[in-house]
């Protein structure tokens, strides 16, 4: 199972994340794009130390809030979404390829993917706007007992989907992340190896009601934010290997 990362989240001198320890631990770098963090400068960066790696790079799109850091939903239009995530990642891509790498895929950052697992209308904007690039791109999103029909609607706009798991996070009975704001949210420690190793051997997790929920998933989404997050990465990978 791969493993993902949000990277590139520095702004000017303002520093968000310890992306030089984590990159050499992940395989896929989800990469600001400048609207909720990132800069010109810090995309280069964040580029350069993800081919130094090897590591594969994506397109971390957001509603536009830089003082929120992309976390505030937006009520955009249809038109809006698209052009908005567009003008994101060919912003990217274009660095990407100057820098010699080739933009493979898409994850929706914040209150933006948020958005897009759980309206419609939103998901649907989405997958136009990844779906009428100028290249083919996957799109990565939350594995959740709804993926089939997730799937199903990917397809007919011949959109290859990436579902993601989170090994820090509490699930519901539905299949989506438990809130931050309630007790239990986030797992530390055995807690989170725990949850890795059931979900990467039995293809489960277990919910915050104690149900075994099957999720089917691609990728981990890890965090580099800190040097406990940076252990907590590298015993992931120890145990994947």
């Amino acid at each position: 199972m791969k493993l993902n990362c949000d990277l590139g989240e520095s702004f000017g001198s303002w520093q968000m994340g310890l992306d030089v320890e984590v990159m050499p631990h992940i395989d896929m770098a989800n990469i600001a794009c400048g609207f909720h963090a990132g800069d010109a400068d810090v995309m280069a960066r964040t580029l350069a130390l993800a081919k130094q790696h090897g590591v594969v790079v994506g397109a971390h799109p957001s509603y536009p809030d830089l003082q929120g850091f992309g976390r505030r939903s937006m009520a955009l239009s249809h038109s809006e979404i698209v052009n908005c995530m567009r003008y994101q990642i060919a912003a990217l891509d274009g660095m990407a390829l100057s820098a010699g790498l080739s933009l493979s895929y898409v994850k929706p950052h914040g209150a933006l993917y948020n958005d897009m697992m759980s309206k419609p209308a939103v998901f649907a904007a989405v997958l136009d706007a990844v779906a009428g690039f100028y290249k083919p791109l996957k799109l990565m999103i939350l594995a959740t007992a709804r993926q089939q029909e997730f799937a199903a609607q990917a397809k007919a706009q011949s959109v290859e989907l990436i579902f993601e798991a989170f090994a820090d996070r509490r699930y519901t009975d539905e299949g989506t992340l438990t809130p931050r704001s309630q007790s239990g949210a986030v797992l530390h420690g055995a807690e989170m190896l725990a949850q890795v190793a059931q979900l990467v051997k039995q293809g489960t997790v277990t919910t915050a009601s104690g149900k075994q929920l099957a999720l089917s998933a691609d990728t981990l989404c890890v965090h580099g934010d800190n040097q406990a997050a940076i252990a907590q990465v590298q015993q992931i990978r120890a145990l994947l290997k």
